[in-house]
């Protein structure tokens, strides 16, 4: 009798199951007959002739948006983007453009080293006017893009107008595959340490990180900074080619868990490392995210490195790309992943109720894990590195120098006088602006239009309308008008006070047009605290080994 009752009950869940199955599978048919009828009205009734692969992609996109970041649709025309991410190739020129403001026009900004750009004689500076007798002087960065870019061995003529000497002049450029480089720079330091700046997980470059780590060994290499700030990810199996770098034969790096069980995937390292015992020292930061976080993660979990900087972005997420109709492709989420601790360090949870919603993970309930040693680590929210250092913050006035592209460029004009009027200058890792070119920017940014809004004064407005609101402005005016009165922006002072770091902004792109990526990088290491902070941790051996010292886990607090 019991087993008939269990039987019952086993036959009953079946058909239960069968029964939401279903349910399911009506919706989804019912869904999909709602959404083509709703077209084919629209197609036949709507006032005006619509394009059927905009209004159905934009359909398509935000039904995708609904789900997650990642979940991305390609159509045909989209591949060669779609390729290049995945790959980090492309066929072109090699070279940065961008558009310049006060020109109104695109320009050549970093031609890649050993690239067509660099190699037919193209500058910084540039001003693109024609590609193929097509004028381009009032096309977007887009555009512009779009006719540099073409099948590989094909041959173009380029009219561009340079500054420096007021000519135009023409390049004959033959466009060939492009590999973004993965690793700008790496090298040993006087100290005796490397350094690697790792850029992208793109194919290959866990090969290209083992032939580096080996060549700086023979070099004499005892310790390495393994730079992942700013690298957004990509490839998972290259997340663990880096890793294996590092550990043994056989470690389990990341395991992939999803709806779809045949999908499920533990990674492994599956060669012999490089070495296991070296002290190496991972810099992330909060743009550090997916492979760059299985990486740091794993080596975390494994007690195999530090990891210093500030909290990566909390991307636990594996996408799968999906073969559809009509030669498109979509990037889908299938999986999220696991490290070695057995932790997911996605930070978002998102909600697909209601159109769609994220929500951060707090971290009053973050769950608690345990490194190989027993140390304590958490899941969710990303990778917290057992030694935080914090970069310094950009000054206000920088940001508008730099990153909000002033109307009068002026950094840009400036650098590209400078190259006109230095055909040579001094190694990467030496390079510096003197006092009186510093004191020749000063000078032009006084005698222009530059403005800026200061932080200070900003906070003032807040606090005046926050006193207005309860009531204490009044008694007070006379302290918020002497404020005032002194937080008044002073260019002159400010240009004076945050000469370092605009030095830095300059230096750093005045390097990159003489000794491109690699330059750039070894000329910011002179004054970049976090990687400082790395060189000293990796001279104090005792202070290293203490921070990855094996904890009991019965001791251990979460």
């Amino acid at each position: 009798m019991r087993k008939l009752i269990m039987a019952v009950t086993l036959w009953l869940a079946a058909i239960g199951a069968v029964a939401q199955n279903d349910d399911h599978n009506f919706d989804v048919a019912k869904n999909l007959d709602i959404l083509n009828a709703i077209y084919k009205n629209l197609d036949m009734m709507y006032v005006d002739t619509l394009n059927p692969d905009e209004v159905v992609g934009n359909a398509i996109n935000s039904m995708l948006r609904g789900l997650d970041p990642y979940t991305v649709y390609y159509p045909e025309d989209k591949q060669k983007d779609l390729k290049m991410m995945l790959t980090g190739k492309y066929a072109g020129i090699g070279a940065l453009i961008r558009y310049n403001y006060k020109l109104g026009r695109v320009c050549i900004d970093e031609p890649y080293e050993n690239m067509p750009a660099a190699e037919v004689g193209l500058r910084k500076g540039d001003i693109i006017l024609s590609i193929d007798g097509e004028d381009m002087t009032k096309k977007n960065n887009d555009y512009v893009s779009e006719h540099l870019r073409g099948e590989s061995g094909t041959t173009f003529e380029l009219k561009i107008l340079r500054p420096s000497t007021k000519k135009n002049m023409k390049f004959k450029v033959t466009r060939r595959i492009i590999q973004l480089p993965s690793i700008p720079y790496y090298g040993i330091q006087a100290n005796g340490f490397g350094y690697l700046n790792l850029y992208s997980f793109t194919e290959g470059c866990g090969k290209e990180v083992r032939n580096a780590i080996i060549e700086m060994k023979k070099n004499g290499m005892k310790g390495l900074v393994l730079d992942l700030r700013g690298n957004g990810g990509g490839s998972e199996m290259e997340a663990v080619n880096v890793v294996n770098c590092f550990v043994p034969k056989g470690q389990l790096v990341v395991s992939n868990r999803g709806k779809v069980k045949r999908m499920n995937h533990d990674y492994k390292t599956t060669v012999e490392p490089v070495d296991t015992v070296m002290p190496v020292v991972v810099l992330v930061n909060g743009s550090s995210a997916s492979a760059s976080e299985i990486t740091s993660g794993a080596l975390q979990d494994l007690d195999r490195t530090v990891v210093m900087g500030t909290k990566t972005y909390g991307k636990g997420l594996v996408q799968t790309m999906v073969d559809l109709p009509y030669n498109a492709q979509m990037k889908l989420t299938t999986n999220k992943y696991y490290i070695p601790s057995g932790r997911c360090i996605q930070k978002v949870t998102y909600r697909h109720g209601n159109g769609g919603s994220a929500e951060a993970v707090a971290d009053s309930v973050v769950e608690g894990f345990h490194t190989a040693n027993g140390r304590p680590v958490k899941g969710g929210g990303g990778i917290e590195p057992e030694v935080e250092v914090k970069p310094d913050s950009l000054p206000n006035i920088t940001y508008y120098l730099a990153a909000m592209r002033d109307s009068d460029e002026l950094v840009h004009t400036f650098e590209i006088d400078y190259i006109a009027k230095h055909p040579t200058i001094a190694p990467a890792s030496e390079f510096a602006l003197t006092d009186a070119d510093y004191e020749e920017f000063k000078q032009r940014v006084l005698n222009s239009h530059f403005k800026y809004d200061a932080m200070s004064a900003k906070s003032l407005d807040d606090l005046e309308k926050l006193a207005k609101f309860e009531g204490y402005y009044d008694d007070a005016k006379a302290e918020f008008d002497a404020l005032r009165k002194k937080l008044k922006p002073n260019l002159a002072k400010d240009l004076d006070f945050n000469k370092e770091s605009i030095c830095e902004i300059l230096n750093n792109d005045i390097v990159a047009a003489y000794y491109y990526q690699r330059g750039a990088v070894q000329n910011t290491l002179r004054t970049d605290k976090q990687v400082k902070a790395a060189f000293d941790l990796l001279a104090d051996a005792e202070r290293y080994q203490q921070l990855l010292k094996p904890q009991p886990k019965d001791k251990a607090k979460n």
